[in-house]
Order: structure tokens, then sequence, then C-alpha cells
């Protein structure tokens, strides 16, 4: 008698998960459907770039781990939930402020968060619940972590230059670059070892999810699994210097690169597991969550079918939301021009190290050079948007002063000039320059990215004055000469930079 009971009782939940779970698949479908666009950069992030390769697996983890949790999920009653709606809102609202400000970590992580939200809408806050990780570990379908890249960079520099000196090699540090011996080298991005740090941490969660019990020993190997990569980076470069020294610069970097790309990430997380096997305290079999802890009847419940339609009505008012946006026009000048800045006089530019910065999707770009009556020379570069979108952004990887694999090089970042920021590059020969940097959005002017980002969102979503402006001033450093008081001589000249701005942005001289 109990064993028909208990088999009656599983008779709902399996019925019920069959059509929660095809009601699922199709919502989902069509969600990703609606948000083809971000979907398709995505996974094509995730098969060209060396960065976020590892986002490639992450799919199939996610579905290993439902896979793990099917028998304690089999005992659960799956039903839907009008409250998870906010969820799919607020992942909404978030690729909103994304496509607004053209972020597209924003717009991605937007989805997500809503493919997050529709699982909780249509399966309930039970089943939710005993998906907590696979759920949680899902952000790592979204490619972040290229903020690490700068301070990694300064992370393996101070590693590096004692190990030389530990072993006899004159080093000495210059920004990124290492002048060591004969060479100089420089710690660029693709050396600060972000790509892996990046991976590991994805790899290190996914353990410290499915190893460990106590929260401690959680986060002691998060710790590991973020250390033993940037130590093992920093020996790497160190390495690869020393080699050079010992052969040639070609063979260092040749072999370094063989090693890095196919046995350096095999062996860093070999050696994490390593140092975290003997803490593991959650058997390989244990059950994942308890389902008899998860047996509460949810209020507020509602069936399937109004909750995936509400469900998708909520998802489909951002896209048609930025639609509304996107249809108001800016009118540009059909030319604009540089200023006449009194003192100064137009120059030929220069061709013992030409530079210009790198803005492929601006509206109108002007670039010249001035030089007043002591010599002195400043490049001006301005760069005008009149909207910005997808692919044509003011402020995106690889745009700016320095574009990717060009021949001038970042070396470091000064102090900031006028409310600009400072930065100082150099090129073969060695030609060294300082480039100050300003943006102008929506009436406001700043030399912070992020504000850039968020006076775009406030002027889009205002209906304001939307248009966008990068300004740079550069001067190449000679000796007896301080750039920074021949900018700020200049500067003067030019009268209050976000007035100099708007007259350039109307078109008048």
């Amino acid at each position: 008698m109990t064993v028909a009971v208990q088999a009656a009782a599983f008779v709902r939940p399996a019925a019920a998960w069959r059509r929660h779970g095809f009601v699922l698949a199709v919502a989902a479908g069509l969600l990703l459907a609606l948000y083809a666009g971000d979907v398709a950069t995505l996974v094509t992030l995730w098969w060209t770039s060396t960065t976020f390769g590892h986002c490639l697996f992450v799919a199939p983890v996610l579905g290993w781990l439902v896979w793990q949790r099917r028998a304690e999920l089999a005992r659960l009653d799956p039903c839907g939930w009008w409250p998870g709606l906010a969820l799919v809102a607020v992942g909404g609202a978030g690729w909103l402020m994304g496509e607004v400000a053209t972020v597209a970590l924003a717009r991605q992580l937007g989805v997500v968060m809503m493919l997050q939200g529709l699982v909780v809408t249509l399966l309930g806050p039970m089943v939710a619940r005993g998906l907590a990780f696979p759920l949680g570990y899902a952000v790592f379908l979204v490619p972040f972590g290229e903020g690490l890249e700068a301070p990694l960079q300064r992370v393996t520099v101070a590693i590096v230059l004692p190990l030389l000196h530990l072993v006899g090699v004159p080093a000495r540090v210059d920004g990124v670059l290492i002048h060591a011996g004969p060479y100089f080298f420089e710690v660029a991005e693709a050396c600060s070892g972000a790509k892996f740090v990046i991976a590991m941490i994805a790899f290190g969660v996914l353990v410290a999810g499915t190893c460990f019990w106590s929260w401690r020993r959680r986060a002691g190997f998060m710790a590991a699994a973020i250390a033993v990569p940037v130590l093992a980076n920093g020996l790497r470069a160190f390495a690869t210097i020393y080699a050079a020294q010992l052969t040639s610069v070609e063979a260092a970097t040749g072999f370094d690169h063989i090693v890095y790309g196919w046995v350096f990430f095999g062996l860093v997380m070999a050696a994490t597991l390593a140092l975290g096997w003997r803490w593991f305290d959650r058997a390989p079999d244990a059950p994942a969550f308890d389902p008899a802890t998860l047996q509460a009847t949810p209020r507020r419940r509602l069936d399937v079918l109004p909750a995936a339609a509400l469900a998708l009505a909520v998802a489909a008012v951002f896209p048609a939301w930025a639609h509304a946006i996107d249809t108001r026009a800016v009118t540009l000048p059909a030319r604009i021009a540089l200023p006449d800045v009194a003192g100064w006089q137009r120059a030929p530019l220069s061709r013992r190290a030409p530079w210009q910065p790198y803005y492929p999707g601006a509206d109108h770009q002007l670039f010249g050079r001035y030089v007043d009556a002591s010599g002195a020379k400043v490049d001006l570069a301005v760069a005008l948007y009149g909207d910005q979108r997808e692919g044509k952004e003011l402020v995106r990887f690889g745009t700016g002063a320095v574009r990717e694999e060009d021949r001038w090089v970042r070396v470091e970042d000064q102090a900031p000039l006028a409310g600009g920021s400072v930065l100082r590059i150099t090129a073969p020969g060695p030609v060294d320059r300082l480039v100050v940097t300003w943006y102008r959005v929506g009436g406001h002017t700043t030399a912070d990215e992020t504000m850039v980002k968020i006076d775009t969102v406030r002027a889009r979503l205002l209906g304001t004055d939307a248009r966008a402006m990068a300004l740079h001033l550069s001067v190449e450093l000679r000796p007896g000469e301080d750039a920074r008081a021949v900018v700020t001589r200049f500067l003067a000249a030019l009268g209050p930079l976000d007035q100099a701005a708007d007259r350039i942005a109307a078109g008048v001289r």
C-alpha cells in the first residue's frame, strides 16, 4: 500500500516536468531568437577569442550540472511563479542600458539574466533553489574580465624585475616596458596572464561548487585559483626574458608562444587541483541538495502557459524601447573644421613618427598640427559621432589613442592635466609622445570612460543631445621641453575646452 501511494505521488510531478520542460524549451528558444544578434555575437566571441574560448565549455558544463541533479529534481513539483518575472525585467533593463550605452557586456549579461528569470518563472522558486548553482554558473557564459589586463600587467612587471636582478640580468622598468640587457620587452595585454586568470576563475568556481561543502575551503581554493596563474605567468615572463639573454629573442619568444598556448594552462590547472585535492570535503556521489527541504507549496503560482506568455512579453518590451530610441535622428554639419587658435599656426604633420588616434566609426574626424613662435608643436585630433551603436562607439576596446597591433605602444598613465587623462606612448626610433584625452557627450566633458557610457545612457534615454566627441592633444617628447607646459599653453590659447568642442561640433571655426 505504501509503495502504491509513493508511486502515485510521482505521477503528477513526472507529467508536470514534461509539460514545464517543453514550455521552457520553447520559451527559451523564442527569447534567444528575439535577441539573436547578441546571441550570435556571444557565440562568435567564444569561437574566435583566445581570451574567452573557455566559454565554449560552459554550456556543456551547465547541462552536466543539471543532469547531476536529475534524481533530486524529479522529487520536486515545478510550477509557474509570476514573481520570477522581476528577474526577466531586471535582465531586460540591463540589456537596454547596454544597448543605449553600446556596452556589449551589459547586453549579453542581460540576455543571460532573462534566461535565468525564465527558469525561475516557469519552474518555480523551489526548483530554482535546487538549480541555484547551475543558474549562477550561467554567468560565465558572458565574456568578462578584460579590465584585469592593466593591473595584471603591473603585477607581472613587479614579479619579473626582482627575479631578473636575482640572476644578475641588469633590468629597469619604464611603464610596461622592461629594458633587460641589450633588449627591451613589452609586457603587453596578451602577456598579462589575464586570459588564464579569467579562465581559472571559471574553473575555480566550478571546482569550489562541486568538490567542497565548506565555504572557508571554497574561499581558500578560489584564492589559489587566482594566485597560482598570476604567479606562474610572472615566472613564465621572467623565463622568457632570461632565455632571451642566454639565446636570442626569436628563440625565446617562439618557444614561449608554444609552451604558453599548449602546455602552460594545463600545468597551471593541474597545479591548482593538486593544491586543493587533499581538502576536498564533498564526495563525488553526494546529492547536490536535499529535496526534502524544498517541498513547500509556493504562493503566487501561475499556470505555465500564461507565465511563459508574460515572460516573453516582458522580454519583448526592451528591444521595442531601444528601437524607439534609435529612431531619434541627430543632425551633424556636412563639414567641420579645426579651430583657429590665437598665437598658433597650422604646420605640416610629423614625418618622423606619424601618429593618429583610431576611431573607425566616427562620422567626422579631424587631425592637424599647430606651432607657436617658440617652435613648440601640438597635434590636435577630433572624432565626432552623431550617434553611437554597435561597432560605432566613442569608447570601446581597440579604439582611441592607441589601436591594437599598432607601432605605438602604451607605456604608462600619468597624472591628469586640465581634467584630461594623460598617456605616454612610444614607437620605434625611439619616439615618445604625451597624449591628453577628453570626451564630450550630451554637454558633459570628462576623461572617465565609465562616465562616457553613463552620459550616453542619460542622453539617449532622455532624448537630449547625444552627440559624442573625443578630443586629443599630443606632443612629441623632446629633450629640454616640458610637454605638459606646451599643452597647457595651447589650452589657454584655445579657450574653454567645452566651448571649443561645441564650436567644432557645430562646424564653427
